[in-house]
């Protein structure tokens, strides 16, 4: 089960990727000299909003590989991090989806479930070391 987790903070890690190649296919030709201000210079909404997801899944992804890590470490049931992992997982990509699609509203409740993912990995583990203390 805890590979199941793994395998999801592999996901997780290659998800910025995946929004920023749809980000530089969307917009002008891409110009690799000055990624940064080919960005900045971009007008397609779907390029903006897509390069968007992909600095929120750098965002998202530190706490969610820190949650699984910690609830792992903190013996929190191998099960319950499987299932809250790919729950993220789901959720991660059907945010992008959406932010790509500009569905901000259901891509705002996505964003605040995928939110609780993590703080229900990262209360499990302190629960299960504070219970385990001495």
């Amino acid at each position: 089960m805890l590979a199941i987790a793994y395998g999801c903070v592999l996901i997780a890690a290659l998800l910025p990727y995946i929004w920023v190649v749809v980000a530089k296919t969307s917009g002008q030709r891409y110009n690799n000299r000055d990624p940064r201000a080919w960005q900045a210079r971009q007008e397609s909404p779907v390029c903006n909003r897509a390069n968007a997801a992909h600095l929120n899944s750098f965002e998202a992804f530190a706490p969610f590989a820190a949650g699984v890590i910690m609830a792992q470490l903190a013996q929190v049931p191998a099960e319950r991090i499987a299932v809250l992992s790919v729950a993220f997982v789901v959720l991660r990509v059907a945010y992008g989806l959406l932010y790509v699609g500009n569905r901000h509203l259901l891509r705002s409740l996505v964003w605040t479930l995928a939110l609780a993912c993590v703080l229900a990995l990262l209360v499990m583990a302190m629960l299960g070391v504070a219970t385990a203390a001495p």
